[in-house]
């Protein structure tokens, strides 16, 4: 199953003032883009073009980390388009995912703050995480394209912190755009829906 560039799920202006258009027409447009093409011919080389881009990457991860670089980084990608929306973010989440926040995270004040200096503490390049990991949540964060699902758990939100996701809108201030991220962008419908086939 060749890797795809999706579509994104809105305008390339939809996000701003808080991820700018010119950001997600060189992210999406030009990183995303090279993570599929370079991940296809390099699965295509390894003799796995014909898996889904999960299989592609547990396969990969510790034997050939080029191929795990662009297929983590598709795998990546392809949700976090999704964890974002116009008027996103916000302190109003659907029950089952509040109640879990409250009991596993300590409530919403307390996932903000982690999830933010997660993000902030990823030296370099990566992204920081909700997972669901034994049934219960964790805030975790991984180096450049690495995620939960190769430590044993399950992305419910991520976000990514490569200096090409905030710079044009936010130069060097990460935590500035974490921020803007939880408090406008994310799509909680997305990640309670990722939350309900987590804990299945």
């Amino acid at each position: 199953m060749a890797f795809e560039l999706p579509d994104l799920p809105y305008a390339y202006d939809a996000l701003a003032p808080y991820m700018s258009a010119e950001t997600l027409e060189f992210h999406h447009d030009k990183h995303h883009n090279t993570y599929v093409t370079t991940g296809n011919k390099l699965a295509e080389e390894a003799g796995l073009g014909g898996l889904s881009v999960e299989d592609v990457m547990v396969k990969a991860y510790g034997s050939n980390q080029p191929l795990f670089n662009n297929a983590a980084q598709h795998f990546n990608h392809m949700h976090f388009w999704k964890w974002m929306k116009k008027d996103g973010g916000g302190t109003k989440l659907p029950g089952a995912l509040e109640s879990a926040i409250s009991s596993d995270l300590g409530g919403y004040d307390k996932f903000k703050a982690d999830f933010i200096a997660a993000g902030t503490g990823q030296f370099g390049s990566g992204w920081a995480w909700v997972a669901v990991k034994d049934g219960k949540l964790e805030i975790m964060k991984t180096p450049n394209g690495e995620n939960p699902v190769v430590h044993g758990a399950k992305p419910i939100l991520g976000v990514d912190v490569w200096e090409h996701s905030y710079y044009i809108d936010y130069r060097n201030a990460r935590p500035k755009y974490l921020e803007a991220f939880v408090d406008n962008l994310i799509n909680w419908d997305y990640v309670a829906e990722l939350y309900e086939g987590a804990t299945k």
